[in-house]
């Protein structure tokens, strides 16, 4: 990393003052060393990702699919074939499964018990992604910038909203990312003219090589995509693409493709063409000219979201434009735009939009801000300043937010989440209204640990607590709640992969007649979960093959992967007595 500023000196001479000057203070102690700041950049991401990891419930549809396909992988040891309960799953590779699998497998080592229903274990994989990422973007910013700049690289991109929701997600994308931003670390290094003394590291091609044989086996060609542009842009640009000789392709493509063809092999042997025409055509390319699952948006669409997703230091992203715009063919800056702009003009032109997948693209933005920052070429205009004024309003929002839910549709007042949202509050207030007093960098820590705080106090408390928003954990304590031991449940409407994974993979998804059907016979541990909409059809069907049945409960909520209201009932097999 580079090592250049002003405080290093005061920071090694006067500890006990460093840490007396406050966040400011840190920054100097922690930009001291690369160990410290590697240090304090793994303690911020902790802090930042770990709350909420095991009480926040799996969420729809996507975790939920996952961690699904990836505990069947486990149970029938069949660690090729990617199936959620019958229907095979094939949208993606193995990656993320594999990850999942040892996850789970080490963790039930350790612990001893069975974890297969533990939602956080299949986390784990996706909190490594997201924590690797943050250490891989101060390893790559300090390339561009000084040391304590490429700590606030860093600091954006663990404080960052999106991250910080994929973080507690058991999908690619996390993973995804730190793969994403190794493969543009070794990028940089071979592109960005090297100081004379700085020692060539032979093993970084084979780091550039195994992380994007590991991003083809998580999402697919994404990655070749993702890392293909800025090659082919900086090639376009400057006519010549020797440095890439660095890369050492005739020893790293084998290594690719002997990471990645093997479990390609295995699994055409099997499936045959199915696939690849599920996966590259079905999934990925469909992606490009129609709408999926009702996730299409105009162009756009991310530039609109970006200023939510990388809250907070999004609002900081405007000041910056205009002297990134004036260095734009200095080599730094042509690289990390070449990293940032081709990609994200093909998200954008993409019909089938989602708001993380310009995460990979974030890094890039963080370090042009830390550039910008240090270079002092942040705009100064009144008008974009008063955009920090979001740092104040948003944790006020989201305690005004999470205050209204939890009275609305708990009946409570949330305790345990006030003393964090006050002091984000707190924060927030002060990023924003001292500013121009104490400059973007204390600012922009200060907003930092606002994210800190919001993050504790939603995923560890607020959310956990809005039960309505969790109908499958609700199924699941209903059922638990009589006594039975080996319960079968079936479902009619609410179909959810949640409720499988909580309920079990013999869960049997089914029509309302279906279920009715299933409750049939001596067994009374026999459960139906019935649509409010069906139940009618439930009844009658009931009433003419004359099973005896009760309700244990009634539901009433919000259902993330509908993204609509949800309401059901429960009820029970009175078997033949």
């Amino acid at each position: 990393m580079a090592t250049g500023w002003g405080n290093d000196s005061f920071a090694r001479r006067n500890p006990r003052e460093t840490w007396q000057r406050g966040l400011g203070g840190l920054l100097d102690y922690a930009s001291a060393t690369d160990t410290r700041a590697i240090v304090f950049v793994l303690i911020f991401s902790l802090l930042a990702f770990l709350p909420g990891q095991s009480k926040v419930p799996p969420i729809d549809r996507d975790e939920a699919r996952f961690a699904q396909a990836t505990k069947q992988m486990v149970d029938t040891g069949d660690y090729v074939d990617i199936r959620f309960q019958n229907d095979v799953r094939y949208q993606k590779p193995i990656g993320i499964y594999w990850m999942q699998a040892v996850a789970l497998q080490t963790a039930e080592f350790i612990a001893r018990r069975d974890l297969t229903d533990r939602i956080y274990v299949y986390r784990i994989p996706s909190l490594i992604g997201a924590v690797g990422a943050v250490l891989a973007t101060l390893w790559v910013a300090g390339m561009f910038v000084s040391r304590r700049a490429a700590i606030l690289a860093a600091m954006m991109m663990a404080a960052s909203i999106m991250l910080g929701i994929e973080a507690r997600l058991a999908r690619t994308d996390a993973m995804l990312l730190f793969m994403t931003v190794l493969c543009m670390g070794v990028l940089a290094r071979a592109y960005l003219p090297r100081a004379a003394e700085e020692p060539d590291n032979r093993a970084l091609p084979f780091v550039f090589w195994i992380a994007l044989g590991v991003g083809v086996l998580l999402k697919g060609p994404v990655i070749l995509m993702l890392v293909g542009l800025p090659i082919v842009t900086l090639a376009a640009i400057d006519r010549s693409a020797s440095w890439l000789k660095a890369l050492r392709p005739l020893i790293g493509i084998p290594i690719l493709l002997l990471l990645v063809l093997p479990w390609l092999l295995a699994i055409s042997a099997r499936t045959g063409s199915t696939f690849f025409s599920d996966s590259i055509v079905g999934d990925a390319l469909k992606k490009v000219y129609t709408s999926q699952e009702g996730h299409g948006a105009l162009p756009g669409y991310f530039i609109v979201l970006f200023f939510l997703t990388f809250w907070p230091a999004s609002l900081l992203a405007g000041m910056a434009v205009p002297g990134v715009w004036r260095e734009k063919w200095e080599t730094p800056v042509k690289f990390l735009l070449a990293w940032l702009v081709p990609a994200w003009i093909v998200f954008e032109l993409a019909i089938t939009k989602l708001p993380h997948y310009v995460l990979p693209l974030y890094p890039a933005v963080a370090i042009l801000l830390a550039r910008a920052i240090e270079t002092g070429q942040m705009s100064r205009k009144s008008w974009m300043e008063w955009g920090t004024f979001w740092w104040f309003a948003v944790p006020v929002l989201v305690f005004v937010g999470a205050l209204f839910l939890l009275l609305r549709y708990e009946g409570e007042l949330g305790w345990q989440a006030w003393p964090f949202l006050a002091a984000a509050i707190v924060f927030g207030f002060r990023a924003w209204w001292l500013y121009d007093v104490d400059g973007i960098e204390r600012s922009l820590l200060r907003a930092s640990v606002t994210t800190v705080l919001l993050s504790i106090a939603v995923y560890w408390s607020v959310l956990p607590a809005l039960q309505g928003l969790f109908p499958s954990v609700s199924i699941q304590r209903s059922i638990h709640a009589t006594g039975c031991k080996t319960p079968r449940i079936a479902a009619a409407g609410y179909h959810e992969p949640s409720m499988v994974f909580l309920s079990g993979t013999d869960t049997v998804l089914t029509s309302a007649a279906g279920a009715a059907d299933f409750l049939r016979g001596d067994d009374d541990c026999r459960f139906a979960v019935v649509e409010q909409a069906l139940e009618r059809t439930f009844a009658r069907r009931a009433e003419a093959i004359d099973v005896r049945y009760t309700q244990v409960s009634r539901f009433r909520g919000y259902s993330f992967g509908s993204g609509g209201r949800v309401a059901f009932t429960i009820y029970r097999s009175l078997g033949d007595r």
